[in-house]
């Protein structure tokens, strides 16, 4: 296992959609996530402003936490992971103050998960987007692109 597999965290309950929306859309062979956030049972691990309320650590962790929730959506609906060829593009919203400009650390904090599951085919093209606030108070917001294995 080389340095950036260190281990690969648990994936947390499939999460319930918070309004009318479907989790995970799945066109042609692409699997499109909704905005994920890092609530689990609808209980969020950290809440506020990066650069704030939270340090880049803990924006880092909320990251790990909102893109494990994506995984379980599309573990759910593909049937596991095992079904998931790769992942393609990962856009992140930070909740951050004005002037913070180290959106690109915290969602490294994502990245590292993907990287844990999926080795380089989990190295997506990314956005890291700094917002002034997110559903809830929520720190972090993550959709992703995914391509789902021929069967």
């Amino acid at each position: 296992m080389d340095e950036n597999q260190k281990s690969i965290p648990a994936l947390p309950p499939t999460p319930q959609p918070a309004g009318n929306y479907v989790p995970v859309r799945e066109v042609r062979g692409l699997l499109y996530t909704a905005g994920h956030t890092s609530a689990v049972q609808g209980t969020l691990e950290h809440s506020g402003r990066v650069g704030e309320d939270l340090t880049v650590e803990e924006g880092r962790s909320a990251a790990a936490t909102a893109v494990l929730n994506c995984l379980a959506s599309l573990a759910a609906h593909a049937g596991g992971l095992e079904h998931i060829e790769e992942i393609v593009s990962m856009t992140g919203y930070v909740s951050a103050v004005s002037g913070f400009t180290e959106h690109p650390l915290v969602m490294d904090g994502a990245s590292e998960v993907l990287v844990s599951y999926f080795g380089d085919q989990g190295r997506p093209v990314r956005a890291a987007v700094g917002v002034s606030s997110l559903p809830d108070g929520a720190p972090v917001e993550i959709s992703l692109l995914a391509t789902s294995r021929s069967a």
